[in-house]
């Protein structure tokens, strides 16, 4: 395995030789930081080897997964339509004083296990597709093997092309709460792996296996899931929270829209973002108050700044500098950054509000490495080199170590 995994990579070095062409920026990543990542491995940094033997590895495991369809669940959305999107909301739990349970009750950060089974929900089954794509089109990429492509094109085609197993482009139905509503706009969160796979197309650009028809094909359905975005109730219903959801909208919205070639609502997205989301989210001292309030205090503060730092490296791609933005009264992401770092790492302070299970340190490592390389902050990156394994995560791609550019102002 191991030989094989290196002769990937020595492949994708050749590839660099013949191939001129570059595709359109992946904004999940920093501006340029894929065609630096090449020029890196093309002149031998050793500090990229683990992420990329990951990669490959990971790649090589997704070849053999069968693609999903939100037509496989047994239960049929309320529409009596399987081509529907349909979950239920993961923190809300049977009632033990009402007969059948209905309708359910809240217990935050609990989840349910029934908002997991595959019989009738499809949230797993839209995470695979946007981890699997991502993986087999980072692939194709760096190596040029068809092989990756064909399968990253085998996951695009039955979830949104195909007419026997396609998604409807649309959430009405995710994220239910039984007894209550068939969907909420919280549920809108889980289109956030539906946008990685659409934006993740932009690296098969020269296979054989995604054509042009078929680009164009997924672009009709982005515009109209991103129509709905904006349009439905439960859409709008989203946009307007003032917690993490608020952000992840906002980061789902910028990123569809540049898919889509619509810069300038990309630009007015992020702007209104931090003239009125930030200063309702941030505190001057850098607190987070509504992810406070909940029982995991410190997974949703981290979990939020990463919507921030994403939406901050959208904002990159459109000149729109969103890390570097204060309000008159000291609000912003780098005060939401220092209040967290005492907080991680191996000499980590108490936290000293309600956490009911570890958070992920992985929410922060994009978050960190950009942090770093933006405010010349030495504790950030010294803070990832403490967290495990960091060196083999996917961030290391989307933001090299060395990558020096700075965002516009």
């Amino acid at each position: 395995m191991k030989k094989a995994l290196n002769a990937l990579i020595l492949l994708g070095l050749m590839a660099l030789q013949v191939s001129a062409e570059e595709p359109r920026p992946y904004y999940g990543a920093v501006p340029g930081a894929l065609p630096y990542v090449q020029k890196q491995l093309q002149a031998g940094d050793a500090s990229l080897q683990a992420v990329m033997k990951k990669l490959y590895a990971d790649a090589e495991k997704t070849l053999s997964v069968e693609p999903p369809s939100v037509v496989e669940k047994k239960k049929v959305p309320p529409s009596g339509n399987l081509h529907d999107y349909m979950s239920l909301a993961p923190y809300f739990w049977p009632d033990p004083n009402k007969p059948k349970g209905v309708p359910y009750i809240r217990k935050d950060g609990q989840v349910n296990p029934e908002s997991r089974q595959l019989d009738a929900n499809d949230t797993v089954r839209v995470r695979t597709l946007g981890s699997s794509v991502e993986t087999l089109a980072l692939a194709y990429y760096f190596s040029h093997e068809e092989k990756y492509a064909a399968q990253a094109a085998k996951f695009l085609k039955v979830w949104f092309l195909d007419e026997a197993t396609r998604m409807n482009p649309h959430l009405n139905y995710a994220q239910a709460v039984l007894g209550v509503n068939d969907g909420r706009e919280e549920g809108v969160l889980e289109g956030m792996s539906i946008m990685n796979a659409i934006d993740a197309t932009t690296l098969l650009a020269g296979s054989k296996a995604w054509t042009a028809t078929e680009q164009k094909a997924l672009e009709q359905w982005a515009a109209d899931y991103l129509k709905w975005l904006q349009t439905s109730t439960l859409g709008q219903k989203e946009g307007a929270a003032k917690n993490n959801h608020g952000t992840w909208y906002d980061v789902q919205k910028t990123r569809l829209a540049l898919c889509l070639g619509q810069k300038e609502l990309a630009q007015e997205t992020i702007r209104t973002a931090l003239t009125k989301r930030l200063a309702t989210q941030i505190e001057p001292d850098g607190r987070q108050p509504l992810e406070l309030a909940r029982t995991t205090s410190l997974g949703y503060s981290s979990y939020n700044l990463k919507a921030w730092s994403e939406l901050a490296i959208v904002g990159e791609h459109v000149q729109v500098d969103v890390w570097n933005y204060k309000t008159k009264d000291g609000r912003s992401l780098r005060a939401a950054f220092d209040f967290l770092l005492p907080y991680l790492g191996e000499n980590a302070k108490p936290w000293p509000y309600k956490q009911i299970h570890d958070a992920k340190p992985e929410n922060l490592f994009i978050a960190m490495r950009r942090a770093s390389q933006v405010w010349s902050v030495p504790a950030y990156e010294k803070l990832l080199s403490e967290l495990p394994k960091s060196d083999a995560k996917r961030f290391q791609l989307m933001v090299p170590l060395g990558l020096t550019t700075a965002p516009s102002r």
